[in-house]
């Protein structure tokens, strides 16, 4: 019983001695900067950014997945299974086309 009672009690000196240990704060060190659409927070030692959204990140494979779904329906429509299939290669095709070569992704970085 008394191994219960001390480990009860080191756990209790424990959970509340964990929140005095973690909450440093490092405000006179934080600055904060906006370019554009990305939000920067500089601290000591660490640089963090806002992720971009999940569209910016997986423009291409979007793209051609939607490229591709349309192309496959009207295919469907239009020619049956066999149609299907061949709208799905062209409508892959063209929006791959699209994605790499007509329109790529442009991405601005900026320097200080």
């Amino acid at each position: 019983m008394k191994k219960y009672i001390a480990s009860l009690v080191m756990m209790a000196m424990m959970a509340v001695a964990i929140p005095f240990a973690t909450a440093t704060s490092v405000d006179a060190q934080t600055r904060y900067t906006r370019n554009g659409r990305t939000y920067v927070t500089r601290t000591y030692t660490t640089t963090t950014y806002k992720r971009p959204s999940f569209y910016k990140r997986h423009r291409n494979a979007i793209n051609i997945g939607v490229g591709t779904a349309a192309g496959a329906l009207l295919g469907g429509l239009i020619g049956g299974g066999k149609g299907a299939l061949i709208g799905t290669l062209i409508g892959g095709g063209g929006s791959a086309l699209y994605s790499y070569k007509i329109k790529p992704k442009r991405t601005t970085y900026y320097y200080r």
